[in-house]
């Protein structure tokens, strides 16, 4: 049996610029562009598809080097073009963590270890990506 290394959001309009997607497992995420906004932006979800996936890898790298964490979180920040696209031209992302025996080497490492190795988001991000585009 050989394992698709794809992956598939089906993502329908709801309305104004509101839209859902639902992934193969069955779980949805919402995005949001209207003026009343109940979701997140597509922007804002891109930082947060960073955010998370170098979050995962960080705790369990951490938990692999006997240094657990007790506290985590991230503030990733963008900066887009003034121009369309609008880009994202600059994002910081910002380790906050603490936990017996931490150090900021430590979690250093870990950090330019996702966002350098393991971070599939990053490096797409940081990659050229074949965008195929097919109109039904």
């Amino acid at each position: 049996m050989t394992v698709s290394n794809k992956k598939t959001l089906h993502v329908t309009w709801l309305g104004e610029q509101r839209y859902v997607g639902v992934s193969e497992s069955g779980h949805q995420l919402l995005i949001d562009n209207s003026p009343v906004k109940v979701g997140v932006s597509p922007m804002e979800a891109l930082l947060g598809a960073l955010a998370t996936c170098t979050a995962y890898d960080i705790v369990e790298i951490m938990k692999k080097r006997r240094t657990p964490l007790t506290s985590y979180r991230i503030e990733v920040e963008g900066e887009r073009a003034d121009t369309a696209p609008k880009r994202y031209t600059t994002i910081t992302v910002r380790h906050i963590a603490s936990g017996e025996g931490l150090t900021q080497e430590a979690l250093e490492k870990a950090a330019h270890l996702s966002h350098e190795k393991y971070c599939s988001v990053a490096a797409s991000l940081n990659s050229e990506i074949v965008l195929e585009t097919r109109v039904e």
